[in-house]
């Protein structure tokens, strides 16, 4: 009986976790590569902002965007005021980290949004493109 009592445990805290985590990032807009990519061409009111390590940066990144590696962004928002007036669509390698960038960003006043999928996804559509 108590080994089915500590699985129940453990699976209704694995369904707390993932609701959580749904109702934290369900609010923030999601946009797919082509979207960021029409965007940039329509107007100058979006920024990119890489939030990958600079190791990842390193081997690739999307031409003209910012780069603040998440674990930094808290204590470098200052770095982004000059972009208020704008959206600032975050992106990383898959579109996880993004996710709690622009969570992040919104916390402190900014527009933010995410890019699905991340420099993968990107890369696949240019590739096709």
């Amino acid at each position: 009986m108590t080994a089915q009592i500590l699985f129940l445990a453990l699976i209704g805290a694995f369904l707390i976790f993932y609701v959580l985590r749904y109702l934290r990032t369900h609010s923030i807009q999601r946009y797919s590569p082509e979207e960021v990519f029409s965007r940039l061409k329509e107007n100058g009111h979006l920024v990119l902002l890489d939030v990958r390590t600079g190791r990842e940066r390193d081997f690739q990144h999307i031409n003209g965007s910012l780069h603040i590696p998440l674990p930094q962004l808290r204590a470098r928002v200052g770095e982004l005021k000059g972009h208020r007036d704008k959206e600032i669509v975050c992106y990383c390698q898959s579109g996880n980290r993004s996710l709690s960038a622009a969570r992040m960003l919104q916390q402190e006043g900014f527009r933010a949004a995410s890019m699905r999928g991340g420099i993968v996804d990107w890369n696949f559509y240019h590739r096709s493109a």
